[in-house]
């Protein structure tokens, strides 16, 4: 009981301290299936919004097949699942990437967010109240699919983009997703990437697709944010453990990245947001209260 009381005597200092600062943006980016370009534009919004002055957070969301580092050459020494042992801080775990991106490693390899105790998910609730780094973007780069993970962080998040790509499977899958979280969990609005497309009207059309689909079953609205185009350079970037816009920033996909970071930015906080990581950290403690109920 003691413990459980100090537990939430931290939460609740972390949340009083958070209303001093200044609301953050918290933009998840998931997909209904892997292989779509999801993490790849975790990478590039992250960096295009820092580019462009924003002090940016990049979240690795998949604890289980992290990637984030991967792709981006880096090298923790720490990340989110030495957190959950205790054998670290968030702070501690912190490192930096281009353009001043601060990354929250995962971990490759070890059991994923959906098998998480509730100690753990408590754990995590901690970690963000008890950082002080002044922000203004979050981005969490989910796990693919309708795990656990997905939804406590989707439900965390004031934005949810959803990647998809001119796959019948990435279609359905993206459909399963949304549906779950429209129906069990409330989320009225997505917004929509399209990747990998060849022309405009291909993009068009794979959006339509689903919004179709979508709008006449469920009660959503899918919002069409942009769409990347297929690109040898983005593809090179890749291989390079790079972000494409700040390797190749001429390049069709590093303009198209710089245009979703853009629109993103002009998205409208919350009415009544305040506190710096006070809307995330707010949104993982009714979860994991969901988790203990």
């Amino acid at each position: 009981m003691q413990a459980h009381e100090s537990l939430a005597g931290r939460q609740a200092a972390g949340l009083r301290r958070l209303r001093a600062q200044k609301p953050v943006q918290v933009i998840a980016v998931t997909s209904g299936k892997g292989g779509v370009g999801k993490t790849s534009t975790s990478v590039n919004l992250a960096v295009s919004m820092a580019l462009d002055g924003r002090q940016v957070m990049l979240l690795d969301g998949d604890l289980g097949l992290a990637n984030v580092d991967v792709m981006l050459g880096l090298q923790p020494t720490y990340n989110l699942s030495h957190v959950l042992d205790g054998s670290c801080t968030l702070e501690d775990t912190l490192i930096e990437g281009p353009a001043g991106v601060l990354v929250v490693p995962a971990s490759s390899g070890k059991r994923n967010m959906a098998e998480l105790s509730k100690a753990e998910h408590a754990g995590l609730v901690r970690a963000f109240s008890d950082l002080h780094r002044p922000l203004d973007v979050l981005i969490v780069d989910t796990a693919a699919g309708i795990a656990d993970s997905v939804i406590t962080f989707t439900q965390a998040s004031q934005e949810v983009i959803v990647v998809i790509a001119n796959d019948p499977q990435s279609l359905t899958d993206a459909y399963a997703l949304i549906k779950v979280l429209n129906r069990e969990h409330g989320l009225k609005r997505v917004q929509v990437l399209t990747n990998q497309t060849h022309s405009p009207n291909e993009a068009k059309e794979i959006f339509e697709n689903l919004r179709r689909v979508a709008e006449r079953f469920l009660d959503v609205t899918l919002h069409h944010v942009g769409t990347i185009p297929f690109d040898e350079w983005l593809r090179r970037a890749v291989r390079r453990q790079r972000a494409v816009v700040e390797a190749y920033p001429s390049a069709p996909s590093a303009q198209a990245y710089r245009a979703l970071a853009k629109k993103a930015t002009a998205w409208s906080l919350p009415e009544g947001a305040r506190g710096n990581l006070e809307f995330f950290v707010e949104r993982l403690v009714n979860k994991n209260a969901e988790a203990s109920a």
